[in-house]
């Protein structure tokens, strides 16, 4: 390859680069592909997935340099049998204790992420109990109760998907439950989802908590395949302000329903982000879908 041909190969290389930095900010590119998140725990996971990706990089350089350095100079020139080494004790022990150093300090950092994200404070502000059925979820808010006596909840249908309304800034307890077989809360936003087993006295803790931070609309899905009707199973978080939220349990505790409380308040009372099961299966079927 001519001088010429290495530089413009250099130069392409080096523009290409350019170009993918310029399509993302500082944030964005060291996120590595991880979605932002909404709450705290959301950007401590973030947090470690962007430590453990630049240190994989650097041991990536580190080993792509050495096999490039190799074969730049240590290619064969002749017919001669080059110098023959038996075993090299100090590189030997290089390449054990440095790989144990690095799972080891990945393995710390994990830990400190996992017990802070699975950490639950004895007294939440906002606690809701969420139940798993085929093919939807409720949510009942814990201390609240409406004109009948019974537990504020919203539950899906296949005309409705429910809707969850929660405060930001404030620390949620969810309570997950399944009254059939296994699903899987999952919001992604959250960049966190926990299996939902049915019955809690197999010793399994279904409790987690988060602090949302951003208020909007975000979809929540069943992550676990559970039967006919697992990839319509879906919900909606709605993060609203403190005061917002208030005003929505009040209403809802007034025997106002699910959308009537989100129009007082003045929020869509309808799904944004997903829709509801299309039950309609044999005119569905006839018309050859």
């Amino acid at each position: 390859m001519t001088a010429r041909r290495k530089l413009v190969l250099r130069a392409g290389i080096l523009a290409l680069l350019a170009v993918a930095m310029t399509g993302c900010s500082t944030e964005e590119f060291l996120r590595f592909g991880w979605p932002e998140g909404i709450t705290d725990e959301a950007v401590r996971m973030r947090e470690l997935w962007t430590g453990s990706v630049i240190a994989a990089l650097v041991v990536g350089v580190i080993v792509w340099g050495l096999i490039f350095w190799t074969v730049a100079f240590h290619r064969k020139k002749n017919d001669e049998i080059p110098r023959q080494f038996k075993e090299n004790l100090p590189l030997e022990i290089i390449y054990t204790v440095i790989p144990v150093i690095l799972v080891l300090v990945l393995f710390y950092y994990t830990v400190v992420v996992q017990n802070v994200v699975t950490d639950k404070s004895a007294e939440p502000d906002v606690t809701v109990a969420v139940n798993a059925f085929k093919w939807n979820w409720e949510f009942e808010y814990a201390d609240t109760s409406d004109e009948s006596g019974d537990v504020v909840s919203t539950v899906g249908s296949s005309t409705e998907v429910p809707i969850l309304v929660l405060p930001v800034d404030q620390v949620i307890r969810f309570e997950v439950y399944s009254t059939d077989v296994i699903h899987s809360f999952w919001v992604p936003e959250f960049l966190f989802k926990l299996d939902v087993i049915p019955g809690n006295e197999n010793g399994r803790d279904n409790v987690f908590q988060v602090t949302v931070r951003e208020e909007g609309s975000y979809v929540g899905r069943c992550a676990e395949l559970c039967g006919s009707y697992h990839a319509y199973m879906n919900f909606e978080v709605r993060g609203v302000s403190q005061e917002d939220y208030e005003s929505y349990v009040d209403a809802r505790e007034s025997g106002m329903t699910t959308a009537e409380a989100l129009e007082d308040i003045g929020q869509d009372p309808e799904s944004s982000t997903t829709r509801p099961m299309d039950t309609d299966r044999e005119q569905a079927a006839g018309t050859g879908d």
